[in-house]
């Protein structure tokens, strides 16, 4: 009897050490896989730094970044034009974008009726979600030649142009970001301006939205960043000419349009100049979020001395005089806020309608499905490659990602500095400019480790791409799921590994489908980071091994050959839809999520 309780004992002891050599080595696993993005960053940084030191070295830094001359035939390198040409194409843009932003996230929080608050983020959504490659069709052969009647000029390509159609791409993503903040400020704060006598309006642009200063200097942040990175658009639209941008109609060109022109052909100190540029374009964005970091670390404070006002002692007459002469600005500003609302409706409803009409006539099924070749290309082959490019990169960046939100989420501690780390890391990931993550590709899986150009080199860098993305969602799905499941999953004696797997995922699976359908939509739009890895060509794709042209690769061959331009209108079509099918996916999913929590 002694005997088997002995053995009963020691067998529950050892279940029990294996039971922890398991946790130990699942966190193990967890955290590498959060690590990952710290290990990639790095990875980006170093490389390009360690390929741009020989162009450093001949040009030399100073030169590189103060000459005014971009000559490959005669090597000599400076950027200065480029650099000026970025920054203020990015600072315009972002006033624009960013005052058209405010106000229409302004008037979707306070002012858009309930019916229609969901249709009108579908819209926000449906724009954020159309690829650069389109906005800078549209822009080119519909706005462009309004602008050259208009202003009575040869050619309008340069920097109102490239501004114009950049502030309504970078337009969605500070919408949302300011509508977030705007929804989290406490409702007191609005209920307790009108208590004190104030106008909706007043309380609305006085009180709530400089309650949300550091959400919307956060958004402006990231909105910098995308416009900073912005590659395909600019390129069709500046002229792409090495020029100081002293005149709105002046060809010009940007960092990142210079690395897209000429990098295909590159060679020998030219091409170690181009990579250098992406080096220097790299920096930028380390910059920008390093100072969205430092907002971020200050969340907690409100108010700003911009937009708040101090009271000042005085006797109840003139207070009241005053409050009488206040509040007619904030009118203004409520008449703003519906006008620029419905200008974001039009202008999305417009480019729609435009690539619709233009397109659909063009479709038909030997355009579709028939066999492609440099003589008849059809999108037969981008069907085939960007669903193999779909396929690879989710099983990459899938397991990455929610095994970095698991980590995040189940087991790092809040306010740990490791996860600071990650996470600045993570935001990093995310808002490095394409066409720097198609450099990186082109440099390390393409020449160093032999892939070339394939599939397999372009899946490869779409899962760093869309790696955020899945961390992100997931994330948020997960911390969403309320702590008593697990509790309860732990007090009927499951280890946290299982709770895990078997309570916690399958309650986060929402956030992984939107997670798999957003990354679906980044890769479906992707352009300028396939061009360098995965290659333009028109044929079917024989493997993982070889050349593909995605959809907006294919989009690109056929604007730039400039002979193709139905079937241009036709591919953008069939992008359109896409994008629309995969909004309505990510809301089904959300919907379905909603009611069974609800449940």
């Amino acid at each position: 009897m002694a005997k088997s309780a002995a053995t009963a004992s020691e067998k529950a002891f050892r279940n029990g050490n294996l039971a922890s050599v398991r946790e130990n080595t699942a966190k193990g696993v967890f955290i590498a896989l959060a690590a990952f993005s710290i290990i990639a960053v790095f990875a980006i940084v170093i490389y390009l730094l360690s390929a741009s030191i020989p162009a450093f070295k001949e040009i030399g830094l100073i030169n590189f970044l103060t000459g005014s001359i971009w000559s490959a035939s005669h090597e000599i390198f400076g950027i200065l034009p480029m650099i000026v040409t970025s920054l203020v194409l990015t600072v315009l843009s972002v006033v624009i974008g960013g005052i058209l932003a405010v106000f229409t996230a302004v008037y979707m929080v306070y002012y858009c009726p309930i019916w229609m608050k969901k249709i009108y983020e579908q819209i926000i959504n449906l724009l954020a979600g159309i690829p650069s490659l389109i906005f800078g069709y549209f822009g080119l052969v519909v706005l462009r030649p309004i602008m050259e009647d208009i202003f009575h000029v040869g050619s309008a390509s340069g920097l109102l142009l490239s501004t114009v159609v950049l502030s309504i791409m970078i337009l969605p993503t500070i919408t949302s970001l300011v509508k977030n903040s705007l929804e989290n400020v406490p409702m007191h704060y609005y209920e307790g301006a009108l208590a004190l006598g104030c106008t909706k309006n007043q309380a609305v642009w006085k009180v709530c939205l400089p309650a949300a200063k550091n959400g919307l200097i956060a958004a402006i942040i990231l909105g910098v960043g995308r416009a900073v990175g912005e590659t395909m658009a600019v390129q069709l639209l500046l002229g792409n000419q090495v020029n100081y941008p002293t005149d709105w109609f002046l060809p010009i060109r940007s960092l990142t349009s210079n690395i897209m022109l000429e990098f295909g052909y590159s060679t020998g100190l030219h091409r170690e100049a181009l990579i250098a540029t992406g080096f220097v374009l790299l920096v930028f964005i380390l910059i920008i979020n390093l100072c969205l970091w430092a907002v971020k670390k200050n969340d907690s404070i409100a108010g700003n001395k911009f937009f708040s006002r101090k009271f000042k002692q005085t006797n109840s007459t003139i207070a009241q005089l005053n409050y009488k002469k206040t509040g007619s600005l904030q009118d203004i500003l409520w008449i703003l806020s519906h006008i620029f609302a419905i200008l974001v409706a039009l202008v999305l409803a417009f480019i729609i309608v435009f690539v619709f009409i233009r397109g659909i006539p063009n479709l038909s099924l030997d355009f579709l499905f028939g066999e492609s070749g440099n003589a008849h290309m059809t999108l037969g082959p981008a069907f085939a490659s960007t669903g193999m490019l779909i396929l690879m990169s989710l099983l990459i960046a899938l397991p990455l990602g929610i095994g970095a939100a698991i980590f995040l989420t189940e087991y790092a501690k809040r306010g740990s500095k490791l996860v600071k780390i990650i996470r600045l890391f993570i935001d990093t990931l995310a808002g490095i400019p394409s066409i720097v993550f198609g450099l990186f590709g082109a440099i390390f899986f393409g020449t160093y480790c032999g892939m070339g150009y394939s599939l397999i080199n372009g899946s490869l860098t779409l899962a760093l791409i869309v790696l955020p993305t899945v961390i992100r969602s997931t994330e948020q799905s997960l911390s969403e799921v309320p702590d008593s499941m697990r509790e309860a999953s732990y007090a009927l004696g499951a280890g946290k590994l299982k709770t895990i797997f078997v309570v916690v995922l399958p309650q986060a699976i929402s956030g992984i489908i939107t997670s798999i359908i957003l990354s679906i939509g980044r890769i479906v739009g992707e352009s300028a980071a396939l061009i360098y890895t995965a290659g333009s060509v028109a044929g079917m794709p024989e493997g993982y091994g070889s050349a593909g042209s995605s959809f907006a690769v294919m989009m690109y061959k056929f604007m730039s050959e400039g002979l193709e331009i139905d079937k241009c209108y036709a591919t953008a079509a069939v992008l359109m839809i896409l994008v629309i099918i995969l909004n309505i996916l990510v809301t089904l999913t959300q919907k379905l999520f909603n009611r069974s929590k609800a449940k």
